[in-house]
Order: C-alpha cells, then structure tokens, then sequence
C-alpha cells in the first residue's frame, strides 16, 4: 500500500480533489519551481501564514522551514518582524506555534 501524503490523511477522505491538488499542483509543482529556493519559500509561507492568523497550517510549515535551513533564530526574528505589519495577536499566536514545533523536533 502506497503511504498517504500529509494532504491526504488531512483531509483525503472528506475532500479527495483537495488532497489532490495540493499534491500535485501546491507541492509538486509550485514548490518545486526554480526561481526561488526552498529556504526563501518557506520563510514566504510562514510569513503569510502568520499574516492570515492560519495558525495550523503554521505548524506543518515551522517544520518544513526547519528542514528547509531556516533556522529558529530566523523564524523568530521574522515573526517579530511582522508583528508590526500583521498584529501583536497574529504574531504572538505564531511564535507559539512555531516554538511548540521547534521544542518537539529538538531543534531550540
């Protein structure tokens, strides 16, 4: 049996074309560009992320920043950053995710 992807055993059963797409298009496709490189696009995404107050897909992309070589000391200072552009709540909801993820994985 072929190992779900993420997509899939979030939401596959209730919402398959969502699984799908986010698959195939999102992750396949978009992340696997060439004009920026993975570090650069989860920094994006953890700041848009924290911009939107999409605090549980924050904690997924805490950890693929992590293994994309941003470092805790960068996400940090970039949520802070941003704490003046999206709102104290906003980035105080993320510092508190993203430290969650970075406590688990061992990475603080």
């Amino acid at each position: 049996m072929t190992e779900q992807s993420i997509a899939q055993r979030i939401v596959g059963d209730f919402a398959p074309k969502l699984a799908t797409v986010t698959d195939d298009v999102l992750f396949a496709d978009i992340w696997e560009r060439p004009g920026l490189s993975p570090r650069d696009r989860s920094l994006i995404t953890v700041a848009a992320l924290l911009m939107g107050g999409n605090i549980d897909q924050l904690k997924g992309h805490t950890a693929r920043a992590l293994a994309n070589g941003v470092t805790p000391e960068e996400l940090g200072e970039a949520m802070t950053h941003l704490a003046f552009y999206a709102g104290w709540p906003k980035a105080l909801s993320a510092v508190t995710a993203a430290r969650e993820v970075i406590e688990k994985d061992g990475n603080a």
